[in-house]
């Protein structure tokens, strides 16, 4: 017996000594912005712990639904047009599966038909953000709507204005005519922590007012989903990672600390079946507050880049796929390794080079990809950064100035947009050969068609010609912009399909 008592003795101290430690280690914490906030949003810069004792938790857990649950809304998405195309699956699907019955994993038979008029395509949730009826959601929520209906806590419903929306982030903004509203605070999402407690609330598969809880169990994750299909042309990935339980509906609801102040928008699930099996993602509070703020005062978000081609040394695939295309020898490791440059880039103004490896960008660590889109990501053009990089062994530190994509520093307006920007879509000439096999006599093919523009909403996708714009022939992206520069009304466009179908549609002109 006395052998016996000896050999577990040990363990029973490892354990008493663990348990201490964990209990030990929590605590509370506040954190003020060094920023004032002078945007029409709010923000609380309060982040906390909720406290190991268990009558504290759920104490802080019920004060947190309590003020989460009245500023969460349902969002209807009504479409007038039922898709086909295998290759433009439901964004639905795509981020949580099929919210009326069948996982990702399940195919859906076609061709689909078209939901009744009465009766929503999809389902997701919304955050109230300011009490005169501005909502934050999810893009993927709002694509391709023709109504969309927002349905209060309390049942009240509305029909909402689309403000807004941006694929590169999946984020999306509403508006509905009422004052007084229940809103969240904004909290400061890069004070959160590994291992703090969370609730997330929502709407999910139909059960209103839904909460669960958890923890944030990792942050800056990348998984490739906003480009996954194409629809975002220059995505920002840096979710929350929680295991706090959501589900198909949950899309565009609020992950709230146990103040109940919302630190991120929930986006998506990685699952084999469509549904929960351990970890959500959504968008920290930070991204989205600027993406909102851009679409509220400007129309447009305002993107900085840094004007850097490169290669995430932290992806060891991506390295070994670099070095055997460029017979280098890189190695794998931490940081942003540049192996070029974008026409107008700052990064190259400003200094550097191909071989160099970003690895602070205003102090703080670069680690991946995903920490350097949501380091820049979150910028404005115009705005400055300083970048510290690695050459030849030896760290190096400079400033860059963010530029646009067409290589401005100044913020801009939709009335600033170029034509092809207004209408969401680029346009690529097509050869004589093509011509005549589908005999056509003009045509050009329309690429990098954006989520939710005007050219998507009319049914054109990649890949798509487009023949005739209001009566003309069209054969150069140039002939496009002609034809639309200071058009005002309904634009009619002529276009085939990739199996030679041809369509004839409207659109009105931003």
């Amino acid at each position: 017996m006395k052998s016996t008592l000896k050999k577990l003795l040990p363990f029973a101290v490892v354990g008493v000594m663990s348990g201490a430690t964990t209990v030990g280690a929590l605590q509370y914490f506040n954190h003020d912005s060094n920023n004032s906030d002078q945007s029409y949003f709010t923000k609380s810069s309060n982040v906390s712990f909720a406290g190991m004792n268990s009558a504290s938790v759920g104490d802080d857990f019920v004060k947190a639904a309590k003020t989460t649950v009245p500023a969460v809304v349902t969002i209807k998405n009504y479409q007038s047009r039922a898709t086909s195309r295998a290759s433009e699956q439901d964004l639905f699907d795509f981020f949580f599966g099929d919210p009326f019955g069948g996982g990702r994993g399940q195919q859906r038979q076609k061709p689909q038909q078209q939901a009744p008029d009465n009766m929503p395509s999809g389902m997701g949730s919304g955050v109230i953000i300011s009490p005169d009826g501005y909502i934050i959601s999810n893009n993927h929520v709002v694509a391709g709507a023709n109504k969309l209906e927002v349905v209060l806590s309390n049942k009240k419903s509305y029909i909402a204005t689309l403000v807004g929306t941006d694929p590169n982030t999946d984020i999306s903004l509403l508006k509905i005519e009422e004052k007084g509203l229940p809103y969240l605070n904004f909290a400061n999402s890069d004070n959160i922590d590994v291992g703090q407690w969370v609730l997330a609330v929502g709407n999910p598969l139909g059960l209103n007012s839904t909460v669960t809880a958890g923890i944030i169990s990792a942050k800056g994750r990348g998984i490739g989903i906003l480009g996954g299909q194409g629809k975002a042309a220059n995505p920002i990935e840096s979710f929350i990672q929680t295991d706090a339980a959501i589900n198909p509906g949950n899309s565009g609801g609020a992950l709230v600390n146990t103040n109940g102040d919302l630190i991120g928008i929930n986006s998506a699930i990685q699952s084999t079946t469509g549904y929960y099996q351990g970890y959500g993602f959504a968008v920290p509070a930070n991204l989205a507050r600027k993406i909102v703020e851009d679409i509220k005062k400007f129309g447009i978000v305002q993107r900085g880049f840094l004007g850097v081609q490169s290669l995430d040394l932290s992806d060891d695939m991506q390295v070994a796929a670099y070095n055997q295309q460029k017979k280098a020898n890189i190695k794998s490791g931490s940081g942003i390794y540049v192996t070029g440059f974008g026409d107008k880039s700052g990064a190259e103004d400003a200094g550097l080079k191909v071989g160099d490896v970003i690895t602070k960008i205003d102090g703080t660590a670069i680690t991946d990809f995903a920490d350097l889109s949501m380091s820049i990501g979150s910028k404005r053009p115009g705005d400055k950064v300083q970048v510290t990089y690695q050459r030849n062994g030896k760290e190096n530190t400079t400033t860059v100035t963010l530029k646009d994509q067409q290589g401005g520093t100044s913020t801009r307006t939709k009335a600033d947009l170029s034509v092809t920007e207004k209408i969401g879509a680029e346009f690529q000439s097509i050869d004589e050969r093509t011509k005549s096999y589908y005999g056509l006599n003009s045509g050009v093919v329309a690429k990098n068609v954006v989520e939710g523009s005007e050219m998507a909403k009319a049914g054109i996708v990649d890949g798509y010609i487009i023949t005739e714009i209001n009566g003309k022939p069209v054969n150069s992206q140039k002939d496009v912009e002609n034809l639309l520069n200071k058009f005002s009304g309904t634009a009619q466009i002529k276009y085939m399909d990739d199996y030679g179908r041809n369509y004839q549609r409207g659109f009105k002109m931003p």
